[in-house]
């Protein structure tokens, strides 16, 4: 069995694709790439071809009609062979040292002991050269010891669980069974969110392994593209808020419960938010809707988030409130930054 699974959504990549997998390549036989042609309209699909061809048993190209991101991660899960599994995007890399550091840890864990999920930092490496940021989690886990969620500590406010940090063990997504949405974005959200409660053993590599390229022309965390996407941010808070009961798993995994809150409580503010950017009274009843939405499915917990939560901030009522709302995600957002 190969350790990991590298799952490589592609859609147009030419341009830039050859460094991602390229530095997936140092893992040499003991991982996977299946590098996922989206139904692209340029080299993309001649590219991952030639890397099936010149790296056999290692690469394997697939191709599919035009699904978007989330499609190209359930065809990558579909067909993964690997003990873990790992999304990297086209236009990201990973450092071979570290990826050194990962593949060491898998190969140590004893069979039926391994962990359930790994945890490593990831870099923003800006296309504009600015100085590199990287998130760490060294403040919420140990370096290099499988723990319980009982032995992590409290996550900061800026840091979250995301695509670049979470490598989950394979069994773990199947037994989860989520299946993600065709042509909707943000939806890797949903991916590393809805399996959390499944997780019962943490690994935590101090190794800045993931780099997160930002400023790519067109990119989905763009404000102006979350702007135009308020309806994805919308779906996929609403499939996220009814994915688990927040208030069953306190009883039982208090420490889980709580930075699943802390997720929750994200991802609805920026559903509202981005919404209501968009200045119209469509919007404004959209968010409406969301909110009629959480409290059709947990009314304690939406209540909750909407008014005991910073999401409280971002939903003042009344065109004067969403103006104050916008001013004040401006400032929350020079405070503690989400991208």
């Amino acid at each position: 069995m190969k350790l990991i699974t590298f799952t490589v959504p592609s859609y147009n990549s030419a341009g830039y694709m050859s460094k991602c997998i390229d530095s997936l390549l140092g893992g040499g036989d003991e991982v996977e790439i299946l590098i996922i042609d989206d139904g692209s309209k340029d080299e993309t699909g001649a590219i991952a071809d030639r890397y099936e061809r010149e790296h056999p048993g290692i690469c394997r190209a697939i191709h599919q009609e035009n699904g978007g991101h989330g499609e190209g991660i359930n065809q990558g899960l579909k067909n993964a062979s690997g003990l873990f599994f790992k999304v990297v995007d086209s236009d990201d890399w990973v450092n071979e040292q570290a990826l050194t550091r990962v593949l060491n840890a898998i190969r140590e864990m004893k069979k039926g002991e391994e962990a359930d999920l790994i945890v490593c930092n990831y870099v923003y490496e800006y296309s504009d050269g600015s100085p590199t940021k990287t998130i760490a989690y060294r403040n919420v886990f140990p370096d290099g010891k499988i723990v319980s969620w009982d032995e992590t500590r409290p996550f900061g406010a800026s840091q979250y669980l995301t695509l670049h940090s979470a490598i989950y063990r394979t069994e773990i997504l199947h037994r989860c069974g989520r299946v993600l949405p065709k042509h909707i974005f943000y939806e890797d959200n949903l991916f590393v969110y809805d399996p959390l409660p499944l997780t019962e053993k943490v690994l935590y590599l101090d190794a800045d392994f993931y780099r997160y390229l930002i400023g790519r022309e067109g990119q989905s965390v763009a404000e102006g593209t979350m702007i135009k996407r308020w309806s994805h941010q919308m779906l996929v808070s609403k499939e996220i808020f009814a994915a688990h009961d927040l208030n069953e798993l306190k009883k039982k995994n208090p420490k889980l419960e709580k930075y699943m809150y802390h997720e929750l409580v994200l991802m609805m503010t920026i559903a509202s938010i981005f919404t209501r950017m968009n200045m119209t009274d469509e919007a404004e009843e959209e968010v409406k809707k969301m909110w009629a939405y959480a409290d059709s499915i947990n009314p304690r917990l939406s209540h909750r988030i909407r008014y005991r939560s910073i999401a409280s901030f971002v939903n003042l009522p009344g065109k004067a409130g969403r103006k104050a709302s916008i001013f004040f995600y401006h400032i929350a957002h020079k405070i503690v930054p989400f991208n």
